[in-house]
């Protein structure tokens, strides 16, 4: 069984994911249903949407400034204080979204607030999921390092439930005109909650054995980021393409879906939103799935398996969604969330591989938030102008293209391990 230390540590390792998604999906949905007509007033809806999904993108281009700075208290400071700064940064520019007045009332303030806000959530998330990954895997015992490297993932299918069962919740018990007036801001300030649970959590940690044992051998390097870039660029460019496929097969199945099934196929808000519920099940089970495999074998094998299951779901998209049959949508989003825990779930154990522990923390969250940018920031604004444009199947062609770019990105460069 394991010791409560043990449980405390990968509980913490999990609230942060779970408010990271919670915060980040809850922004993606609002995006997707309100934010355009509220803040971005515009000549069209599709144009509305358009920068509605800009706003959403900000975030990406801010997580690796994070990533650096976080990265950089992480190294020489710690990983426990570190992951307890990020937690209130992310978690206090997403209450603060709940306050903000829209365009009518305080005119472009209001969109230009709202991204501002939106960078410092992804200011926030740069450090996050690179501290908790390694606050798992350098606490993990033998042979269960990408088993406790999954356990951050799971985060993912947590704040996504969190995030969609609050938003279904309310689409049912709101009528469209108070959802829209009041009702979307009630998930931003359930995030307090959220974070006040991560902080209680995380303030009982002590630092991990291997930063530990990195710090008494030697004194850590005064700029983390300078030795990344010149020592180890290799592997933060292939860290980097490697993530793609994970950020753009989730924001396609999640923000641009719910996006494109409530506009262009006239799906109701709350059915899309259900059948996203259910299918995010199969991410979490992909997540296990994909982390037991790759304690038996090795993550950079599970997650190349999942760059080819990315081409597959992106080849099916099309045939699956163009219909509007409620059954074959739930297909299509089931299994590219599957697919998902396998490009995702052994990150965790495979990334802070690929750097020594002085620079880990920042060589992880920079790769890992870099490709957020490649992967996240651009899915929901590139399918959107696609499917306008060209079609479904031009979607199907980006995502395929999106494993194709991590699956180079693992064949570039191998892990080193874990020990220093």
């Amino acid at each position: 069984m394991t010791p409560p230390s043990r449980r405390r540590i990968l509980g913490a390792s999990l609230v942060g994911t779970a408010v990271e998604f919670y915060d980040f999906y809850i922004y993606a949905t609002a995006a997707s249903l309100v934010f355009g007509p509220l803040f971005f007033p515009a000549s069209s809806p599709s144009a509305q949407l358009l920068a509605a999904y800009a706003s959403f993108g900000l975030a990406f281009l801010a997580r690796p400034l994070g990533a650096a700075m976080f990265g950089h208290f992480g190294d020489r400071v710690g990983r426990k204080s570190t992951l307890v700064a990020s937690l209130l940064t992310m978690g206090g520019c997403t209450t603060a979204i709940a306050f903000l007045p829209t365009y009518q009332a305080i005119g472009w303030w209001a969109p230009l607030i709202l991204c501002i806000l939106r960078f410092g959530q992804g200011f926030g998330l740069g450090g996050e999921w690179g501290g908790a990954a390694l606050l798992a895997v350098e606490n993990a015992p033998p042979g269960w390092r990408a088993r406790y490297g999954m356990v951050p993932q799971l985060g993912a299918p947590v704040g996504f439930i969190a995030a969609n069962g609050l938003f279904l919740i309310l689409g049912v018990a709101l009528s469209p005109d108070e959802f829209r007036a009041w009702g979307w801001r009630l998930p931003f300030l359930f995030s307090a909650v959220l974070v006040a649970v991560g902080l209680w959590v995380r303030l009982k940690l002590t630092e991990t054995p291997v930063f530990a044992a990195a710090m008494a051998e030697a004194p850590p390097p005064k700029v983390p980021l300078a030795d990344v870039l010149r020592l180890y660029l290799r592997e933060t460019v292939a860290g980097t393409l490697a993530v793609v496929a994970c950020f753009a097969i989730f924001y396609i199945a999640t923000a641009f879906a719910l996006g494109y099934g409530t506009t262009s196929l006239a799906i109701p808000r709350e059915s899309f939103l259900g059948l996203q519920l259910g299918a995010i099940l199969f991410m979490a089970g992909g997540i296990l799935l994909a982390g037991w495999l790759s304690d038996r074998s090795n993550p950079r094998r599970i997650l190349m398996a999942g760059c080819l299951g990315t081409m597959l779901a992106g080849a099916v998209l099309a045939p699956l969604m163009a219909g509007g049959s409620l059954a074959a949508i739930f297909l299509f989003l089931a299994l590219a969330l599957f697919v998902m825990g396998f490009v995702y779930g052994p990150l965790g154990a495979w990334l802070p591989g690929l750097f020594p522990a002085h620079v880990r923390y920042t060589g992880a969250s920079l790769a890992f938030n870099a490709g957020g940018i490649l992967g996240g920031a651009l899915a929901p604004i590139v399918a959107q102008a696609l499917a306008d444009r060209g079609g479904l199947p031009f979607v199907g062609l980006y995502l395929g293209a999106a494993g194709v770019v991590s699956l180079a990105g693992l064949l570039a460069v191998r892990e080193r391990g874990l020990a220093r």
